[in-house]
């Protein structure tokens, strides 16, 4: 059972999150609990040109800030 968040419109200003049928969009704590579960990072880890890849992986993030 999925659970509203408090700061669902907050969150909603900051996401950068294209994936359009996405269900946690605006719930952070959904949202970092089912990437870090799949052994990703969210979308708002990443800058937008990165996010858009889809590509959410710590290998990723690691090549995008690791210079």
């Amino acid at each position: 059972m999925a659970v509203k968040c408090e700061k669902f419109t907050v969150n909603m200003k900051n996401c950068n999150c294209t994936y359009e049928p996405c269900d946690k969009k605006g719930n952070c704590c959904a949202c970092i609990q089912y990437h870090l579960g799949m052994k990703q990072l969210p979308a708002c880890a990443f800058p937008d040109n990165v996010e858009k890849t889809w590509d959410r992986s710590f290998s990723k993030f690691c090549q995008t800030y690791g210079k």
